[in-house]
């Protein structure tokens, strides 16, 4: 498959294979070593890399004359084991049909040509509906690219806690399928308020998306009928 990016550029995508991993441990810590705030990123290992590429088209990757510029991981944790379906309250039947948006990268070069949510919505639109039902994900708040992202995907926040020992994390959450309910009530917080946030979630709100008012990033939360 081939893509087009905004100067032009014509690039490749492809699933990534066990093949590919040298290249893509190499994007990672170039991604790293760019990074202001280290602990935006929760990095992988070289074998929970391994893991993901262990199963066929988890992995889908980006190249540029055949060098890898942008890479997107997903992971089916049969067992839940970042707890992230538990978090948002989801039954334990459910955990086989859960996928976890694990990681994205995009070389620095390479940014705003919008490849992290091109790499999310055509690999979504690959996935078989009738085996998986939910796709999970956590974002720092602040790290305004990476929830811009989950957002146009269509994911929702669910839950503000700490993940990861002491890290602040949203978990988002698309249910592949949801029913479109109504919004009974509406409201506004600055994403910096994290108590006000989580009392909110708690009520049964989530987040459904970002704006920035002057130099403030607020979330806007929703309740369904």
């Amino acid at each position: 498959m081939q893509h087009v990016l905004r100067d032009g550029t014509n690039v490749d995508v492809r699933y990534l294979t066990r093949e590919d991993l040298p290249v893509i441990m190499q994007l990672q810590d170039i991604v790293i070593e760019e990074l202001i705030d280290k602990d935006s990123l929760e990095p992988l290992s070289r074998e929970e890399f391994l893991t993901i590429l262990s199963d066929d088209k988890l992995m889908i990757g980006v190249f540029d004359q055949q060098i890898l510029i942008g890479f997107r991981a997903f992971l089916n944790p049969i067992n839940d084991e970042e707890g992230l379906g538990k978090d948002i309250g989801l039954l334990e039947s459910d955990y086989p049909r859960i996928v976890y948006s694990e990681i994205s990268n995009v070389h620095p070069d390479y940014r705003g040509n919008g490849l992290q949510t091109f790499m999310g919505k055509t690999w979504m639109d690959s996935l078989d509906r009738r085996d998986f039902r939910y796709i999970l994900a956590t974002v720092a708040p602040f790290n305004i690219a990476s929830l811009k992202d989950k957002f146009a995907l269509g994911m929702k926040i669910y839950r503000l806690k700490n993940k990861y020992g002491d890290k602040l994390r949203y978990i988002f959450c698309k249910d592949l399928q949801a029913n479109n309910n109504q919004i009974k009530e509406i409201t506004t917080i600055e994403m910096g308020d994290i108590q006000k946030q989580q009392q909110y979630l708690n009520d049964g709100y989530v987040g459904l998306k970002m704006m920035q008012v002057k130099d403030t990033w607020h979330v806007e939360y929703v309740k369904y009928e």
